[in-house]
């Protein structure tokens, strides 16, 4: 599923940046008359018009408020893309969990993807969302459980502890600690109007 998602947002992108090279291109190497085809409440450009004159530009410029405000917009702006950027490049690698047998590791996605799988698989869940933390000898499992509507946590919750013992005692080196968060859709209730 991610794998996928992962896929279709890239090929997303990438047809959306040609379009953009491909009608920036035509704009910029033909000398096509697109002004004529604006919509008519549009103004019309001048040849050698600019989004901001000299005049208006100097206007800008000569305000307290313009070179403070700009700056501000350029380091905030700056600084929340590189928040993103380091999100997402820390986002695409998890650690691996070493394993007893020589050689041998567990991806933490896998993990997470079979835990998901199994407690998908117990009654009265409808989805699941599993994360797990590596922390040294330790690891955090969190699994966020919606129920269907009827259910109650108490239903899943030997189901759910059995998943948990049997995740430690595979995993057994290292000591497990499983946190399950529930959560249900309310019964849809018929609205007049």
């Amino acid at each position: 599923m991610r794998r996928s998602r992962t896929v279709l947002d890239r090929t997303a992108l990438a047809v959306v940046g040609l379009v953009f090279l491909l009608g920036g291109s035509w704009l910029a190497l033909t000398g096509a008359p697109w002004a004529t085809r604006l919509p008519s409440w549009w103004p019309e450009p001048g040849a050698r018009a600019v989004l901001v004159d000299a005049a208006g530009l100097a206007d800008l410029r000569s305000t307290g408020w313009w070179t403070p405000v700009v700056m501000a917009a350029s380091i905030t702006a700056t600084a929340l893309l590189a928040l993103w950027c380091v999100r997402l490049l820390r986002a695409g690698a998890r650690p691996s969990i070493p394993l007893p047998a020589p050689g041998g590791t567990l991806r933490t996605r896998a993990l997470e993807d079979v835990m998901t799988r199994h407690a998908v698989g117990i009654g009265g869940v409808t989805r699941c969302r599993t994360r797990v933390l590596v922390q040294r000898e330790r690891l955090q499992v969190r699994l966020h459980v919606r129920l269907q509507p009827d259910v109650t946590p108490a239903a899943v919750l030997p189901a759910l502890a059995e998943l948990a013992g049997r995740t430690e005692s595979s995993l057994t080196p290292y000591s497990v600690r499983t946190q399950v968060r529930f959560s249900t859709r309310s019964h849809r209730r018929p609205h007049v109007r």
